[in-house]
This record gives C-alpha cells, sequence and structure tokens, in this order.
C-alpha cells in the first residue's frame, strides 16, 4: 500500500509539473497595450535576459525560458537591441524574436542633396536627435575636428541613403552612422582616381554637391560635371545658381536674388570651386565628379522638365535662352551667363 501510494504521489507530482511547465512553455501572455519595450545589452548574460523578460511581463517564467533557451540551444544566439513585445505570445515566440533580432528601428531616408541644416531638420521629424545639437555637432562637434573636416564641418560627407537607427541613438551615434558611409565610398580605387584628376575629398565633395544640386536628370550629372571642369580648365567663373542660394544657416533666396548677394560661396563673385560643398551628394554625383564627361560645352541653360540645353559658345547659349525662357510679351529675357 505505501508503495502505491508512493507512485500516486510521485505521478501526481510529475504530472503538475509538467503541466505548470506547459503552461509556462506553451501558454500566451495576455496582449499588452501598449507594446513592453525591452533593451538587451551587449553582453548581458542569459539568465540577466531571462529575469528581464518575466519581470516585463513577456514571459511568464525566467526559469521556463532559461530551461527552453538551453534545450533548444538558442540562448547564445540571442542578439543585443531594443525590442517591443506586444504580448499574446509563447516562449519559443519570444525566442525566435530574440534570435532573428527583431528590433525596434526608427528608419530615416535622407536623399541626395540635402544640407547639413535639412538632414537635421529632417532627423528631428523622426524624434531621433535635437535639431540644434546634431547640427552643431555636424558644424563643429569633437567628431568632425577629430577628423579634421573643420572649419566648415560635415557639410558634404553625411552620406545620403536609408538609415535604421535604435530609438535609443546619440546624436554621435547618428553623425558616426552617417560619416561611416561616406568613407566606405572612399575605397582604394576612388583614391587612385582622386589622384589622377587633381582632387582630394574637399575639392571631390565639393564639385560633385554642385553638380547634385545642377542635375535633375540623373543621365546629365557626368555632363554638367564636364561643363564646369571646362570653366575651371578657362579660369570662367562656374556661375551656378545653388551655390549662390547657399547659406550656411539654411537661410533661401531666390536664384535671381542670391546671384547678386557676395558669399564666399557664390561662384558668380569668383573664379574656382567655393571652399566647400554646398550639399550633401550621392554616390551617382560623385562618380561624375571622378569621370565627368569629356566635352566641349560650357554653358546650360535648364529646359522644362528638368533637362538641359548644353552650347560651346555664348552666342549659342543666348539663342538656347531665348527659345527656353521666352518672356512675357514686351519684357526682356535675362541671360545668365550659364
Amino acid at each position: 500500500m505505501k508503495l502505491a501510494a508512493s507512485i500516486l504521489v510521485t505521478a501526481i507530482v510529475v504530472a503538475g509539473a509538467y503541466a505548470a511547465f506547459s503552461y509556462y512553455w506553451l501558454s500566451p501572455t495576455e496582449k499588452f497595450a501598449p507594446p513592453r519595450e525591452l533593451t538587451i545589452e551587449k553582453g548581458e548574460s542569459f539568465r540577466q535576459i531571462a529575469r528581464a523578460l518575466a519581470d516585463t511581463g513577456v514571459v511568464r517564467s525566467a526559469l521556463v525560458i532559461r530551461l527552453y533557451g538551453q534545450m533548444s540551444q538558442t540562448a547564445r544566439q540571442i542578439k543585443p537591441g531594443d525590442y517591443a513585445f506586444n504580448g499574446g505570445e509563447r516562449i519559443p515566440d519570444v525566442m525566435r524574436h530574440l534570435v532573428r533580432g527583431d528590433f525596434i528601428v526608427v528608419t530615416v531616408t535622407i536623399p541626395e542633396g540635402l544640407t547639413v541644416h535639412q538632414i537635421a531638420e529632417r532627423l528631428a521629424e523622426t524624434g531621433l536627435v535635437c535639431e540644434n545639437e546634431f547640427e552643431q555637432a555636424a558644424r563643429e562637434g569633437a567628431m568632425v575636428r577629430a577628423l579634421g573636416l573643420m572649419p566648415l564641418g560635415a557639410e558634404g560627407y553625411l552620406f545620403p541613403a536609408t538609415y535604421r537607427f535604435s530609438p535609443h541613438a546619440k546624436t554621435n551615434d547618428v553623425l558616426s552612422a552617417m560619416l561611416a558611409r561616406f568613407y566606405q565610398v572612399l575605397t582604394p580605387a576612388v583614391e587612385e582616381r582622386m589622384f589622377e584628376v587633381g582632387l582630394d575629398a574637399r575639392r571631390l565633395v565639393t564639385m560633385a554637391s554642385i553638380v547634385e544640386k545642377e542635375a535633375k536628370a540623373p543621365g546629365e550629372r557626368p555632363l554638367i560635371a564636364g561643363v564646369f571642369y571646362n570653366r575651371l580648365r578657362l579660369k570662367m567663373p562656374l556661375q551656378s545658381d545653388p551655390t549662390a542660394e547657399y547659406a550656411l544657416d539654411g537661410a533661401k533666396e531666390s536664384a535671381a536674388s542670391a546671384v547678386h548677394t557676395a558669399s564666399a560661396f557664390n561662384t558668380y563673385d569668383f573664379t574656382g570651386l567655393p571652399p566647400g560643398p554646398i550639399a550633401n551628394p550621392g554616390l551617382k554625383s560623385i562618380e561624375a565628379a571622378l569621370y565627368p564627361t569629356q566635352t566641349e560645352f560650357l554653358y546650360f541653360v535648364a529646359r522644362e522638365g528638368g533637362t538641359h540645353v548644353f552650347s560651346k559658345s555664348f552666342d549659342e547659349h543666348r539663342r538656347a535662352i531665348a527659345i527656353e525662357r521666352k518672356p512675357p510679351a514686351g519684357k526682356p529675357a535675362a541671360i545668365p551667363a550659364k
């Protein structure tokens, strides 16, 4: 009788333990509103992670998820990052998120041709950074000083791309990621080409930024670059409207008034390149600055629709302007030099 009773008690205990284990392992938690967030730091032990998951209610038992992680051999595959859990999941579901790295991310796309000021505005809209803090860091922060980008800062070096950041990213994390993407472009082959055409990094991004702002039709970038290199060679002012419109503080002026405004960047006022970039160019404009089209053109004027009419002489250019920029009746057309 005693043996039978002992067996019965053992069976009940085992059945209870199995039921409890199954409950904690296989039963989903309740749904959460709003989602519950959890940050897993690099180097955290699985014991710490399990405890944090249980404390936030993402799983019902730290012990059971630890056992599951060891049995499934996933405990060492967890990726650090920021996570959000909606609840209603079992332990295997939770572990799947952690192993795949289903992080919370803030995705932001930086188009080609934005200035530092405009990038700071766009980043601030996502809630990632304070606009003024980012702009100050990009203009004169420790990182840009260490990279030798002073006195003009990181203008031209913030690579346009789609970025994915942790919602807890700091200003320097964002700035570092954008600068790193730019320096990845400066491969040995690019540096060799820069040497061949007599460019350093600043002159390269300066020319590329002007091409970026002038070219509306992507296929015209190398030809526009070729025109500007011809004008440099002949010591002609570039007379690029975007250089006249550029302002470090992000202020806007119309092209008509800007070309008559004195500025260190206004290429109507001097020959040669401006002192630095006027925007942050993309890869295609950088390539155009490295491999311009060999051409005899010296002028271009915009057509409606974004393409340009290119000319070899000023007389040809005047005729193109007369066609493309017909003024209202009785009003003479303005004749820009470019």
